[in-house]
């Protein structure tokens, strides 16, 4: 997400370096090229007007000292700004109320519906809460069907009346999840193609009946600019608590993240990375404009690994490597754990400066993973333990057995001796990086 803008930014940022001070002169072009590449990421005038005279009058007025360069100082403004604008604080969820209601509202085709399952999922696994799904959109073809589709998949319930009335069914949703001691309430309800009087007095009539905790506008992250008209227009019938913006994954311009705090005061509260049902990431406004700058996300990724890896394995393996036991079978549990990870293209795109170093399109083959598990898989436990009484003929059975070549089993075997010393190495405290 936030492709296009964040190279725009970098190869703006690029005229600055290696100047002697700052001046209004030789930031000019900078700033030009921040306002053009913010502009065509769909970022509001207004906004980038605000953004560009603040950043510029801060420049101006810094002070260069003796542990900052004027470019450093120049990025850390920009960096500062670009905070400001995604809304600062990191603002979280509603989770005091017992259960807690969440109402998702939104237009149709905005994704909503999936939303509500992924947040289900989030809350689940990330709080350890047990949520109620409700489906209360009645009017869209099979969206009842859809919500119980992805419940099922996650198996997590989904409250659902025939032929009842919208409150009706909230209302009911509400009292099971009081007596059946659920923590979270997640209602999706209906969408329309535009913002009309009839969809807003039915999300008003369930505001006022059960008085929902958190009021949550979900929102395609590719609507571009209207986005804001559309927003504005639920808040001032519902007093929005938040919104979460979707489809990040396939908008590479990202400009509405920018401008929605800055221009309605509704704090982004979770993005949507991918069509996956774990695809929802809590919005930090500091991690995203880190990430926008090529700056990195090493936070986020600290709290993935720590979501998906066992702590306990990984102990283990640590020590395993440091007394130099590591064999095939250790490599093969480490294997399986990254792979917990998701794709990890996602997780290389975090690293700082991946579009710098051009890691930002790569793209991991899964069926490497598939060949080196089925590899490891046709050797015997001897073979795996000792991985050096591996000869030719060794080589070639264990190739034939997984479908794969004696050169990809030698390319296997290089990899893991590579990987095996340097773990080592590392956890001696021998290791020096290569530069």
């Amino acid at each position: 997400m936030f492709e296009y803008m964040g190279d725009r930014l970098s190869n703006a940022l690029k005229n600055i370096r290696g100047m002697g001070k700052i001046t209004e002169e030789n930031i000019s072009d900078a700033m030009r090229e921040i306002r053009i590449a913010l502009l065509e990421a769909d970022v509001n005038y207004q906004v980038v007007k605000e953004f560009i005279n603040e950043v510029k009058e801060k420049a101006l007025e810094a002070e260069v000292g003796k542990s900052l360069k004027p470019d450093e100082i120049f990025l850390k403004i920009v960096k500062d700004e670009l905070v400001a604008l995604l809304g600062g604080d990191y603002v979280p969820l509603e989770t005091s109320k017992n259960p807690t209601i969440l109402m998702l509202v939104g237009l149709q085709g905005s994704g909503k519906t999936t939303t509500a399952g992924k947040l289900a999922n989030f809350l689940r696994k990330k709080h350890n809460k047990k949520p109620l799904l409700v489906a209360a959109d009645i009017y869209r073809p099979a969206a009842i069907e859809q919500l119980e589709v992805i419940g099922k998949e996650l198996s997590i319930p989904v409250f659902k009346k025939e032929k009842a009335k919208v409150c009706d069914i909230v209302r009911e949703a509400v009292e099971k999840a009081r007596e059946e001691k659920y923590d979270y309430v997640i209602i999706d309800t209906a969408g329309r193609l535009q913002i009309d009087e009839d969809l807003m007095q039915e999300l008003k009539d369930i505001d006022d009946l059960i008085k929902p905790h958190e009021k949550i506008l979900v929102i395609d992250g590719a609507m571009g600019q209207d986005a804001i008209n559309v927003i504005t227009g639920f808040n001032d019938n519902l007093n929005l608590t938040g919104c979460i913006l979707t489809k990040l994954d396939g908008n590479t311009k990202g400009g509405v993240a920018l401008s929605v705090r800055h221009l309605t005061h509704i704090p982004i509260k979770f993005v949507g990375d991918s069509e996956k049902l774990d695809g929802l990431k809590e919005f930090y406004p500091e991690r995203m404009a880190e990430r926008i700058l090529d700056m990195g996300d090493i936070l986020s990724i600290v709290e993935k690994v720590e979501d998906v890896i066992d702590e306990d394995e990984a102990k283990k393996q640590a020590i395993k490597m440091k007394k130099g036991n590591f064999d095939l079978d250790d490599f093969l549990i480490s294997l399986k754990q990254i792979k917990k990870l998701g794709p990890l293209e996602n997780i290389i795109k975090m690293l700082p400066q991946a579009r710098k170093m051009g890691l930002n399109n790569i793209k991991v083959d899964a069926k490497q993973f598939a060949h080196i598990e089925a590899i490891i898989s046709s050797m015997t436990l001897e073979e795996r333990r000792k991985p050096e009484i591996l000869k030719a003929s060794r080589k070639i059975r264990i190739a034939k057995g997984s479908g794969t070549s004696v050169e990809e089993v030698n390319r296997l075997l290089n990899q893991f001796t590579m990987m095996r010393d340097m773990m080592k190495k590392m956890t001696n405290g021998n290791f020096k990086m290569p530069y």
